[in-house]
């Protein structure tokens, strides 16, 4: 049902029990107004909920029989079709107590009987005035939020482009291709979905969290932009030194994202990013870098990380060796379960391992 808009004929509904009140306001009321009426408060719910076209105003009886105004107007107030429509309640209770429960009821005015028209008609025309301003109000303010939301996702799709440039540039140091963020981000999201099915995760992995996954995981190796050549590029074994050095990716990467945290610290997705690129090389064991963390003190992104990192790097040519099969990385994925790997990652890992592979080959 769709409202009148502003400068339409505007309809008003006079709820009543009393047809000597229904007859004296119709007759007092402006004959530009669309008038609708009703004996008692079930007759009024049953008009509105069949009518193709609301009113713009209701007046509205309190004491009525099976049914009064205040029950009336609660019912209207929680249905969402009809709860913008403003109610001035007609009554000739003038306790103090009786105006209140008016207005707590959702009430915008209350006239008391013996009325005056004219009072009646200066109230209704103010109401009415209120009323379109306020619908009108509306419409602004969601085209304004409509507008905004357009400009964040034009300025988040501008930043992500940036970032992932970033993240391109770090790979392509070391991965011929540059494929290795694409494959990792699409296995990441893949195994917190097929995650997100498991009962210990179901109410703790949400459709944002994948989201912010999937977006962040590009930045697990940002750092690298800060490592030489020589020893990022070397084909033959690191020197304990070299290794020490190379390991500095992952603080280098997550320090410069928590500057950009700093000024959004409500940012999910470079709190995600932090995460990745801190911690991806954490072991379940302890036996990882840079914090040597422990099981479930590894952030879950990480975690999820480490797995699709590792898979791809197995499944990847690279200076210093060759790539692996499928079923070689999965083999050395079960080895590595509860060393390198959460336990449970991998069990999906291994549970969904032909939908991995698939997103591997596509990627290619």
């Amino acid at each position: 049902m769709e409202r009148n808009n502003i400068v339409g004929r505007k309809r008003i509904l006079i709820v009543d029990d009393s047809p000597e009140a229904i007859a004296v306001l119709g007759n007092a009321l402006p004959k530009h107004y669309k008038l609708q009426f009703a004996l008692n408060g079930e007759k009024a719910l049953n008009l509105l909920a069949l009518s193709d076209e609301l009113p713009d105003l209701i007046l509205l009886d309190v004491m009525m029989p099976k049914m009064d105004g205040y029950e009336v107007c609660d019912r209207l107030k929680t249905d969402e079709k009809l709860n913008n429509i403003p109610v001035i309640f007609l009554s000739a209770l003038a306790d103090v107590g009786d105006k209140i429960k008016a207005f707590q009821n959702g009430g915008v005015d209350y006239i008391q009987k013996p009325f005056e028209i004219a009072e009646v008609n200066a109230r209704v025309k103010t109401h009415l005035r209120l009323h379109d301003l306020q619908m009108a109000l509306e419409k602004h303010n969601e085209h304004l939020n409509q507008l905004v939301e357009e400009k964040v996702k034009e300025i988040s799709e501008s930043q992500m482009a940036t970032i992932f440039a970033l993240a391109k540039l770090a790979e392509f140091r070391d991965d011929e291709t540059g494929e290795h963020i694409n494959r990792t981000q699409l296995l990441c999201r893949l195994i917190a979905e097929k995650l997100s099915i498991h009962f210990k995760y179901k109410y703790r992995i949400s459709t944002e969290f994948i989201e912010n996954l999937e977006k962040a995981s590009p930045l697990h190796d940002i750092g690298k932009v800060g490592i030489k050549d020589a020893i990022l590029l070397k084909p033959g074994k690191l020197t304990p030194a070299e290794f020490e050095e190379i390991k500095q990716h992952t603080t280098l990467g997550a320090n410069k994202l928590r500057e950009v945290f700093q000024n959004y610290p409500n940012n999910k997705f470079i709190e995600i990013g932090i995460e990745v690129a801190q911690s991806h090389h954490e072991k379940w064991d302890g036996g990882g870098y840079p914090e040597g963390l422990i099981g479930e003190k590894i952030p879950l992104s990480a975690r999820i990380m480490a797995l699709a990192d590792v898979y791809d790097a197995l499944r990847s040519k690279r200076v210093y060796k060759n790539a692996y099969s499928h079923e070689k990385a999965c083999e050395i994925i079960i080895e590595e379960r509860g060393k390198h790997f959460d336990p449970l990652i991998v069990d999906v890992f291994l549970k969904f391992e032909q939908e991995f592979k698939k997103a591997y080959t596509t990627t290619e």
